[in-house]
């Protein structure tokens, strides 16, 4: 544990941020088991699910939570599996 001041409030911090994208990060991926389901379920809403998903993973990689190829690998993914369900 640390004794200075400034250290003892980066700890704070970091915990508050860590907290923050863990959260997001949980929401990015039940967007993607969501699509995931409703492409293998071949569900009539399964554009929507996909477009969320998406726009989840943009806003993560915006966000620096994940990184841009890997935002851009997960969303070519998605949109195979929605090309090959059509």
């Amino acid at each position: 544990m640390p004794n200075i001041k400034s250290a003892k409030k980066r700890v704070k911090v970091i915990a508050a941020k860590t907290a923050r994208n863990k959260a997001f990060t949980s929401a990015m991926k039940t967007d993607i088991k969501k699509a995931n389901a409703a492409l293998e379920a071949k569900s009539s809403d399964k554009e929507q699910a996909v477009r969320v998903a998406i726009k989840k993973i943009d806003q993560a990689a915006a966000k620096g939570i994940i990184k841009k190829n890997t935002a851009s690998r997960r969303k070519s993914a998605l949109a195979r599996k929605l090309n090959a369900a059509v």
